[in-house]
């Protein structure tokens, strides 16, 4: 800690900003292996769908343990792609948490089911299975659980409610390429798991997402219909194997990855465990050395799961701060720190708020957190230095907004 830092006056008000140049939010870690993979993608001249995505789907799919995993574009056009897979039809009612970013539900709206929200925990962000219960009619066709920041969400809690009444279960798992529930690897339990490689994830492919399931027939329908209908493999085509015919069975999606995304993949997914040990260790440090500010911090790890921290989130404290989490956040960017927000609930977003004539009190905790939350940089990519930015500018942030 450097007091001559944390004590002079904020960059907002004329003071010396913590660093010279902004720390980014969410930051990729690419290294050299990635680079040179590219490399030799764009040197090969196939960078489509090709061979590359082939092993990614194949080592993805022995990582997490699954029988089949299906290379897309994103994690919502695995949602999408999922949910028509599960037989979600028009009119459909399909449970989701408001405590989550909008493609979770804007993936229902796609099929023109309805998303029902349900409120989170407050401890723990994901969604309250208690809520669920109340939310499920006769028209419930799928629950979507949220691995919100990579923290497990209560899947026996959810299970219990969905099979008996032959609900399918559908994991959004955003965040969650490493998170483990009770032993058992999310991308493994439900009847089909979403993951993304967003650019701000543990595992990176700029754009793109993949599709886990144990079930044969889904697998082979989401790859078909990943790719415009056409019939399996259609994208060898113009290999060196020949040109092969294809045939269209349906109207699919441009939902396939490239080779140059899964060139990414192939060395991100090598390296998960080595950054996640990294990562676990970092958590540690920023719980240590952020307990005594007005933040509420995360809550600890349940025994028998493995969080995957994908996010440090904190939320302000208004018992202590008299700062809104936007002025703080505003603050720290006049710092050159950048933050994230994880999220506004989906409820307090103008179309779901219109068009299903929500309120915020319906979601008491979801909106709590919405005005509360605040995601920190937290990446392999981060140096010691930059920590030590990230802790002094809290540190001298939150002291004048405690004032």
């Amino acid at each position: 800690m450097s007091p001559s830092r944390i004590e002079r006056p904020l960059a907002q008000e004329g003071g010396t900003p913590i660093r010279s140049d902004y720390l980014v939010f969410g930051a990729p870690d690419l290294r050299e292996p990635e680079i040179r993979e590219v490399e030799s993608v764009l040197r090969s001249g196939w960078i489509g769908t090709g061979p590359r995505v082939g092993r990614f789907e194949q080592e993805f799919a022995q990582y997490v343990g699954a029988s089949h995993a299906l290379a897309l574009g994103s994690c919502t056009a695995g949602l999408h792609l999922s949910l028509i897979a599960l037989g979600v039809s028009p009119g459909d009612e399909v449970i989701v948490p408001s405590m989550t970013f909008a493609a979770t539900a804007n993936s229902v709206c796609h099929v023109g089911a309805i998303p029902v929200l349900v409120d989170c925990e407050p401890e723990t962000m994901n969604l309250d299975p208690k809520a669920v219960a109340a939310a499920i009619t006769d028209r419930t066709k799928v629950i979507v659980p949220v691995h919100f920041a990579g923290r497990p969400a209560d899947m026996d809690a959810i299970a219990k409610l969905a099979r008996p009444r032959g609900i399918k279960i559908l994991e959004d798992a955003a965040h969650a390429v490493e998170t483990v529930y009770q032993g058992k690897k999310v991308g493994t339990i439900g009847d089909c798991t979403a993951f993304s490689f967003y650019v701000t994830k543990n595992v990176v492919t700029g754009e793109g997402g993949i599709v886990t399931t144990e079930n044969d027939e889904i697998a082979s329908w989401i790859k078909v219909a990943g790719l415009h209908g056409m019939s399996k493999d259609a994208w060898k085509r113009y290999s060196d194997e020949g040109f092969r015919h294809y045939e269209v069975g349906f109207p699919g999606f441009k939902y396939n990855m490239t080779d140059l995304q899964a060139a990414l993949g192939i060395h991100q997914l090598a390296r998960a465990e080595e950054n996640w040990q990294e990562r676990a260790n970092r958590w540690k440090q920023y719980l240590d050395r952020l307990s005594s500010l007005p933040l509420l911090l995360p809550a600890p790890v349940r025994e028998g799961d493995r969080h995957a921290y994908h996010l440090f989130i904190v939320q302000i404290d208004p018992n202590r701060v008299r700062w809104s989490r936007d002025e703080i956040q505003q603050a720290l960017h006049a710092e050159n720190i950048g933050t994230g927000i994880h999220y506004r609930g989906v409820h307090l977003h103008p179309y779901y708020r219109d068009r299903f004539d929500l309120a915020p009190e319906q979601f008491p905790e979801a909106t709590k957190i919405s005005e509360r939350t605040l995601s920190l940089p937290f990446s392999t990519k981060l140096s010691d230095a930059d920590i030590e930015d990230l802790f002094d500018g809290l540190e001298k942030v939150l002291r004048a907004a405690a004032r």
